[in-house]
């Protein structure tokens, strides 16, 4: 009855804090990153019954997709829910010797929530919200470049105001300036034109 007893109300005070902010998302993240050697060796891989480890896993999937990400809730009816049994089944399994709670034990999110976190499935959240931020940054970088190269393109050859290119940084602030002002505005040739008039006007200021 370990697991259950797990599951009962308990003093706060000392609960650590979780890492990952309820606010992170990974709902554009498909994939998760599993270590299959480290699964194959873990204690619970090794000693759950079958049927407790397939919930088990199945508990590792769903915390991917709660909030914070990574976490479990302490309901053991939403736990039950998650699973696709019975509460009554859900108690049948936390009476094995080893649960499908194995590992997981009470963290305080950000939220106020008291909800079941596990170092593994913590250090993949993790892990994959800081890959996801360095994709989201990387792609805004391919974004920047591609509309600064297009700028400087279309103020020298189409607009033939290359002089104003010698200026330093004022390709990005005149990106920079576009993106606050216009940000919905499509950077047609006549729109830039107007748009660098009004520009030199601000900065002449």
């Amino acid at each position: 009855m370990a697991a259950r007893r797990h599951l009962a109300p308990v003093e706060t005070g000392g609960l650590p804090d979780y890492p990952i902010s309820s606010e992170d998302r990974l709902d554009s993240h498909f994939f998760v990153q599993w270590n299959l050697k480290r699964w194959r060796k873990s204690e619970f891989r090794q000693l759950a019954e079958p049927e407790v480890g397939w919930y088990g896993f199945l508990l590792i999937c769903e915390a991917h997709d709660e909030t914070p990400v990574g976490t479990l809730p302490t309901d053991e009816r939403l736990l039950a829910k998650a699973l696709g049994i019975t509460v009554d089944r859900w108690h049948q399994l936390c009476e094995r010797e080893m649960t499908p709670l194995h590992g997981w034990s009470r963290v305080r999110c950000d939220n106020g929530e008291i909800r079941l976190a596990h170092p593994v499935v913590t250090e993949v959240a993790v892990e994959a919200l800081a890959s996801s931020r360095r994709n989201r940054a990387e792609a805004e970088q391919r974004r920047r470049n591609k509309r600064l190269k297009d700028l400087r393109e279309m103020i020298e050859k189409r607009i033939g105001a290359g002089q104003l290119l010698r200026a330093p940084q004022f390709l990005d602030r005149f990106d920079d300036w576009l993106a606050e002002r216009y940000p919905e505005t499509q950077r047609r040739e006549g729109f830039i034109r107007r748009a660098l008039d009004e520009f030199s006007a601000e900065m002449a200021r």
